[in-house]
């Protein structure tokens, strides 16, 4: 079975567990390690060797653009405090632990070690926000989860960039000091240079398919550069993301943003798939080279640090939850955190794309390379299925289920919407203004809403549907030609969408 084949089966093998996740409605990432594992048992499955730059360009980049994009300032400055103890403390705390259970148990050079400890620390918020698409939980805590997934594999690849750059020059000397100090303001400066040419050429091709392209090649491009450069990628492509999320004038215009946010979600997730299916086959390929001894030593060192990232986080979170609730309670604000949140938010540690691309990426002859890549494997294997299985129930059991006030506040903010269109009507006295604002009207008042929007749905969806057929009727008379009829068939399409409720309107992740 040649690469290719092997891709295809495994990835047919994806979607059938990601249909079983979907019904079950477990978060995808956990059956993504499954089937990884099933990799392993695979006779004959071929190893794939990854270029370590390539690894990080390609998997780590299109994930922190798609992360550090959707994650406002405002948020950050709002939750700083949690979003430090998260993505510094318990990065640098997890790093440091795994680094030390390195040296002491499996004998690996200072540096080496920090390079797992940074691997092995950052959680992947994958799996938890899988899980939030099934239930929700407090506004707060879904949102220093997913600004957690982007400062904290930040740190973390920070961290392996510099500990690979001591390991791989032998020590830290002058010279490499300054470059790892000059290194991240560099790549940050970088990054908002890259950011503002792009808002010269991201008009000329938006609205084409050239300009989704676009997105992919600067992306991968900004890593590259700065790679080539010695300078902070990592910092390089935040700076970018944010940069052009929040910059008017890019060119993202409504039809291009929909098109893009379902390219950039496809890709994110085939990128996922790819990750766990490589390394279970570089697992498989590393078992078959170790001695029975050799192995069951590595399964005792992986056991330790896959125990050292849970209870690390834990402590940490549970630490940072207690003195904001006694901050917040001196300041006599009226809901400081939870401990129940807290303990949401310790177990959701779970690792995943970073710690396997960051495992790739390392150099063939790091030291001890097979034992910190099946290290890399088993911590994400396991966190995946102990606590991205068990992260649903939990949410159950601590009575953190939030989904009525995901619906009252959906009301509240098109209500609010509502207000704000009919108010930019007020003195308009046109038929087309009286037409919108009697549409308007009718939303405001909800149960009105619901009857007027299912008479309005079931008439209209009938109505698109003799269209078609008569769309059809037309394309095999050819009385259209094919350029016509692709243009009216979209047209028919967004207003079908335009038509359906909203759980029809959105693609599942899973």
């Amino acid at each position: 079975m040649t690469f290719f084949e092997s891709v295809l089966v495994l990835l047919l093998l994806s979607i059938g567990l990601l249909q079983v996740s979907r019904r079950l409605k477990l978060p995808y990432p956990a059956m993504l390690a499954a089937a990884g594992s099933l990799v392993v048992l695979i006779p004959g499955s071929p190893s794939i060797v990854i270029d370590p730059s390539t690894a990080l360009a390609l998997f780590i980049a299109p994930a922190l653009l798609d992360a550090a994009f959707d994650f406002p300032v405002t948020l950050a400055q709002r939750f700083w405090q949690p979003l430090v103890a998260l993505a510094v403390v318990a990065v640098l705390l997890t790093t440091i632990v795994v680094a030390w259970i390195g040296w002491r148990f499996a004998g690996l050079p200072f540096a080496a070690a920090v390079v797992l400890g940074a691997i092995v620390a950052p959680p992947d918020a994958a799996a938890a926000t899988a899980v939030l698409s099934v239930v929700s939980v407090p506004k707060n805590t879904a949102s220093i989860i997913k600004g957690e997934s982007l400062f904290n594999d930040a740190m973390a690849l920070l961290l392996f960039g510099g500990a690979l750059a001591v390991q791989e020059h032998g020590g830290l000397d002058a010279i490499v000091g300054a470059r790892l100090l000059i290194a991240a303001p560099a790549g940050a400066l970088l990054g908002y240079v890259f950011a503002r040419l792009l808002r010269f050429v991201q008009p000329i091709v938006t609205g084409s398919l050239g300009g989704n392209l676009l997105q992919f090649v600067s992306t991968c491009l900004v890593w590259v550069v700065a790679d080539r450069l010695s300078v902070s990628a990592v910092l390089c492509v935040v700076t970018y993301a944010m940069t052009l999320a929040r910059s008017s004038g890019v060119g993202f215009g409504p039809r291009m943003r929909v098109h893009s946010y379902a390219v950039w979600a496809t890709v994110v997730f085939l990128l996922n798939v790819l990750a766990f299916l490589f390394m279970g086959m570089q697992a498989r390929s590393i078992l078959s080279r170790m001695e029975s001894t050799s192995l069951k030593d590595a399964v005792r060192f992986a056991l330790l640090v896959i125990i050292a990232v849970i209870v690390v986080r834990f402590i940490i979170v549970m630490t940072s939850n207690r003195l904001a609730a006694r901050f917040e309670s001196y300041r006599g604000r009226s809901e400081p955190p939870l401990v129940r949140q807290g303990v949401l938010l310790g177990w959701c540690g779970m690792r995943g794309l970073v710690t396997l691309a960051t495992a790739f990426a390392l150099p063939s002859d790091f030291p001890k390379r097979d034992l910190v890549t099946l290290t890399a494997f088993s911590v994400v294997m396991a966190t995946l299925v102990i606590q991205g299985l068990t992260l649903a129930p939990l949410i159950h059991l601590l009575k953190l289920d939030r989904s009525e006030d995901t619906t009252r506040e959906l009301a509240f903010a098109r209500h609010s919407l509502v207000k704000a269109g009919l108010a930019h009507l007020v003195g308009q006295s046109s038929p087309e203004a009286d037409l919108l604002r009697a549409s308007y009207t009718i939303r405001l008042d909800e149960p009105a809403r619901q009857m007027a929007l299912e008479q309005h749905r079931e008439l209209g969806l009938s109505a698109i549907a003799a269209e078609r057929k008569k769309l059809e009727v037309m394309r095999l008379r050819h009385e259209v030609d094919s350029a016509v009829y692709d243009i009216l068939l979209e047209e028919l399409d967004w207003r079908e969408l335009c038509m359906l409720p909203d759980s029809h309107r959105r693609i599942d992740e899973n």
